[in-house]
């Protein structure tokens, strides 16, 4: 009997960090097609640092659209990933340096049956760790 070989990715940390890299790897490459693909058909929300909160597939998108085109868009590059699943839903919290600064993201991923899809994206300026000598802080 021949082996049966599955087409889509196990539901898991792994396939979840492959579609999160998949989603920075199109913004890299400023591809609306590669977002249009990874972005779930329903569900939709972004909230990009400094704008209003997007919902919708449609909003979203043109907003990709918009920031693609502009020239002076800063490259983004990403680390210390940090992955959260339950059931069909999973998180990535990650780190983003732009321009120099430095963004808290979250990307929330729903499992498709088939793949991961982003239903949202948020991310917002991260403050910078306290020095030694101003000790710990809580913003609560």
């Amino acid at each position: 009997m021949p082996k049966r070989i599955s087409q889509c990715p196990p539901m898991d940390e792994t396939s979840l960090l492959d579609a999160n890299a998949a989603y920075y790897r199109a913004f890299a490459a400023r591809d609306l097609g590669a977002l249009n693909d990874l972005w779930a058909e329903e569900g939709c929300s972004c909230v990009h640092p400094g704008w209003p909160a997007l919902v919708g597939r449609m909003p979203v998108l043109a907003a990709y659209r918009d920031i693609f085109r502009n020239p002076a868009q800063e490259a983004v590059t990403t680390r210390d990933p940090q992955t959260l699943i339950e059931g069909a839903d999973g998180r990535v919290f990650c780190i983003e340096e732009v321009g120099g600064g430095l963004l808290l993201a979250t990307n929330w991923f729903r499992w498709s049956g088939e793949r991961w899809r982003l239903v949202h994206h948020q991310a917002s300026p991260l403050a910078p760790p306290p020095t030694r000598r101003e000790g710990k802080r809580s913003l609560h």
